[in-house]
């Protein structure tokens, strides 16, 4: 896939909001300070013009921002979860809106899942693959960061984390926003998945994306 155009589509605060079109959906989901506004940019090329911001702040996002990519698909920035720093209040709000948008009927086709590559999945990224198992949502996990892991740290993460998630071994794609590491296969997933759900592909694999596992039963 070749990214020819990106703009912003629009944002929703509220999960029963309007969406701002029907094209097919792709969310991109991850803890705060995870890096998913550089892969987005990254994925995007969007270095001069960042798409999604950089914040300095974690948890700062609580919103649902949408970008119409190449007129085809809708890549969803959803907010940053599991930031300890924020009243238990915002933490509820950011849940009811994410949770909210995700089980919508007409939501997201599938969710890219990132999680940090130098650390084991934190009891939030379980949860949320959790949730996208039993809302039978397929998914890609992202390992952030890669580049700052040792050889052979590298080889022990990709080795382990697939049967740690109960995940199938092409559902988790290395990627360094530094490096550009990644950038390609994942585009590469996202075209396979756009191509499944032009031709109506049954919900199990859609696009040769299989269903998440994380311990819920699909």
């Amino acid at each position: 896939m070749k990214i020819r155009s990106v703009e912003y589509a629009g944002t929703i605060v509220d999960p029963d909001a309007p969406l701002p079109g029907e094209l097919p959906q792709l969310a991109f989901a991850g803890r705060s300070n995870v890096g998913k506004s550089s892969l987005i940019n990254t994925l995007l090329r969007r270095t001069r013009k960042k798409m999604a911001r950089v914040s300095a702040q974690p948890g700062k996002t609580r919103a649902v921002n949408f970008f119409r990519v190449n007129d085809r698909f809708f890549l969803v920035d959803l907010p940053g979860y599991g930031y300890a720093r924020v009243p238990d209040a915002v933490r509820d709000q950011w849940a009811h809106l994410v949770e909210g948008y995700l089980s919508r009927p007409d939501g997201p086709q599938a969710v890219v899942q990132l999680v940090d590559a130098r650390h084991d999945p934190t009891k939030s990224d379980r949860q949320m693959l959790s949730y996208l198992a039993s809302l039978k949502l397929p998914a890609l996990v992202i390992l952030t960061k890669i580049d700052k892991l040792t050889h052979s740290e590298r080889i022990k993460r990709l080795r382990e984390l697939p049967g740690d998630l109960a995940l199938e071994p092409e559902q988790v794609i290395p990627f360094s926003s530094k490096t550009g590491e990644g950038r390609e296969e994942l585009l590469a997933s996202i075209e396979a998945l756009l191509e499944g759900i032009e031709q109506d592909a049954p919900q199990r694999g859609i696009g040769g994306i299989p269903l998440t596992g994380g311990g819920a039963t699909p």
